[in-house]
């Protein structure tokens, strides 16, 4: 199933530590560590999951800051269609090269994605089909980890308000546990507001590209079935024009604001209607697009 993977980034080698199976901090039901804070704990081997560069900026700065060897692996193998996933792994490489980071580009895998995914199709966010794609991709990872001397690993996903932490972190401790937590799965509260807050000014200093759906071929069907319920175009791969707003993260103060609990919240009681709360969406315009914002159609957008 796995069929190969790559280094690229060599430039910068974490050094080997000795495995330190037991780090300060609390254990949690699964048996797998807790940590209080990176900032907390003897420096850790850390292979970090990464979905994107724009979910990444903080927790790598936060995880190096630290003390923490981090090394970014790249495996989603459910982002479609394939130009999508190419621009948000060549940002990811760019950034790992940028800050000096090693940079694991794993196996696409998309087959045997869409194989699992099976029978899911209509499944809601958040729903059985979610578990899966974190179920695969925290497998991969901890595989590789387990293979190459990581004391742990965690992933970006964590940092996002629009996924469930607890459904993130669950993936991630099933992925421990087929290697007795050697290494084990680090769980952290990386959605909170200063972590959020701080990604988004790092997201705008490096200009990443702005995303306009979550990842996977059904993520993008839903989508683009909501924008087109309320008038809204439909979301663009690539390019420099996105169906809706700016290509680019510009604004960390209203980016932020996209991703406030409460709008989350909302978004979701919204799904659950089919998408018919357009009032969720009121007043997130993006920076590059303030004619829109002031335009009486109320368009409005989609951040994940």
């Amino acid at each position: 199933m796995w069929r190969h993977v790559r280094a690229c980034s060599r430039s910068v080698r974490p050094s080997r530590l000795g495995l330190q199976r037991r780090p300060c901090g609390t254990t949690s039901s699964t048996g797998s560590p807790t940590l209080t804070t990176p900032r907390r704990v003897a420096p850790q081997k850390v292979l970090l999951h990464s979905c994107c560069a724009p979910c990444s900026g903080s927790m790598v700065e936060e995880l190096v800051a630290g003390g923490h060897h981090v090394t970014i692996f790249f495996y989603n193998p459910n982002i479609h269609p394939r130009e999508e996933y190419e621009i948000r792994k060549e940002e990811n490489k760019r950034f790992a090269e940028r800050i000096g980071t090693p940079f694991v580009d794993a196996d696409y895998d998309v087959d045997e994605w869409f194989k699992r995914a099976r029978g899911m199709e209509f499944d809601p966010e958040r729903g059985r089909r979610c578990t899966m794609c974190f179920d695969m991709r925290m497998e991969r990872t901890a595989l590789y980890a387990h293979e190459n001397g990581f004391d742990c690993f965690t992933t970006t996903n964590a940092t996002s308000r629009w996924k469930d932490q607890e459904q993130v972190n669950s993936s991630g401790f099933r992925a421990a546990a087929k290697y007795n937590f050697m290494p084990y799965f680090w769980k952290y509260d990386w959605q909170t507001d200063a972590m959020t807050e701080r990604k988004y000014r790092i997201n705008a200093e490096q200009r990443f590209y702005k995303q306009e759906y979550c990842g996977c071929s059904y993520s993008l069907r839903d989508s683009n079935i909501w924008r087109k319920q309320n008038g809204i175009p439909p979301v663009q791969i690539g390019g420099e024009t996105a169906g809706l707003g700016s290509r680019y993260f510009e604004n960390p103060e209203d980016d932020a604001r996209e991703e406030s609990v409460e709008v989350v919240e909302a978004f979701f009681a919204s799904a659950d209607r089919h998408f018919d709360n357009t009032l969720v969406y009121k007043g997130r315009q993006r920076q590059a697009d303030k004619a829109a914002a002031r335009d009486e159609t109320g368009s409005t957008c989609n951040n994940w």
